[in-house]
């Protein structure tokens, strides 16, 4: 029986794109030749998915995980909306977001290397078993894990996957109001889409490029230089009202500000609350989507 070492299960993996394990047990089969370890992936279909890992993913489904004062979400991709509503490809991506709440990666490729819930592959492997049996390329592309030592995490999935939101509130009430406001704030954070959390996020850089755009405007409307510095400073609070979460109109009640909410609800339950920080994933925002060509297709069919 050959020794199968780490090298050797590195260089039939850059060689198939197969998984880890899957690889070393190739090499086991066959004795530690690297060309008959290809061969028996081939004939497993597992090779195949190094060729599909090069192809656009751009749709799948964003979920989530946790409640309390624990929470994540996850984004996985696919090439097609079809393979999203796939049964199989839900689970791996619930196993995802389930595998990093309990894990706690530091980043992406701390996820990947950690378990698969119920497998003996880690997520990075498991990922290469799906790209094989649904027969599309996927990728973990992102994750966000909030916990917070005294207070609640909430989450909130929209359109069926396409939006994920993390809200956290930190306080030390325990009162299921917390729960029910972070939630709707989280459900603000999925419609309003801000930017930020507070103005003193937003850089220096950006804030006078958004002056320039005003002043810009405002002289092509004929107002005068001092008035138009006279009128900045308005626009300008317009402006972060626009995309700081805190100075936002509430969406469920546009009287209020976001900050005002949280303000109220402190009151209401006579302690402190702080809404700490969001997240906001948008399914594929940034990516480059995948081109319909059936015609195409169909005629590659044929050769």
């Amino acid at each position: 029986m050959a020794n199968i070492t780490a090298s050797m299960v590195s260089e039939l993996r850059a060689k198939t794109g197969a998984g880890m394990m899957d690889c070393k047990k190739a090499l086991s089969e066959a004795d530690g030749v690297m060309d008959d370890a290809v061969d028996v992936l081939r004939k497993k279909g597992l090779s195949a998915a190094a060729k599909k890992s090069g192809r656009i993913a751009a749709e799948g489904l964003i979920a989530a995980a946790g409640e309390g004062k624990c929470g994540v979400i996850v984004e996985v991709n696919s090439e097609t909306d079809f393979v999203a509503k796939n049964e199989g490809f839900q689970k791996f991506v619930a196993g995802v977001a389930a595998a990093a709440l309990k894990e706690a990666p530091a980043d992406l490729e701390g996820l990947k290397a950690v378990p698969f819930p119920g497998t003996g592959r880690t997520i990075a492997d498991e990922q290469t078993q799906q790209i094989t049996v649904i027969g599309e390329n996927i990728s973990v592309r992102r994750f966000a894990r909030f916990e917070v030592p005294a207070g609640v995490v909430a989450s909130y999935i929209h359109a069926g996957g396409k939006i994920g939101v993390l809200v956290e509130l930190a306080t030390p009430s325990s009162s299921d109001r917390v729960a029910e406001v972070a939630r709707q704030i989280a459900m603000h954070v999925a419609a309003a889409n801000p930017q930020y959390l507070k103005r003193e996020e937003v850089s220096a850089e950006v804030v006078e490029k958004e002056k320039e755009i005003m002043r810009a405007k405002a002289k092509e409307s004929g107002k005068p230089d001092n008035i138009i510095e006279k009128i900045l400073d308005g626009q300008v609070n317009k402006f972060f009202g626009e995309v700081c979460l805190l100075e936002q109109a509430y969406v469920i009640d546009p009287d209020l500000k976001v900050a005002k909410v949280v303000e109220n609800l402190a009151k209401e339950l006579g302690t402190e609350i702080k809404l700490t920080r969001y997240a906001r994933f948008q399914l594929g925002e940034g990516l480059e989507k995948r081109e319909e060509d059936f015609a195409a297709e169909v005629a590659a069919l044929k050769k």
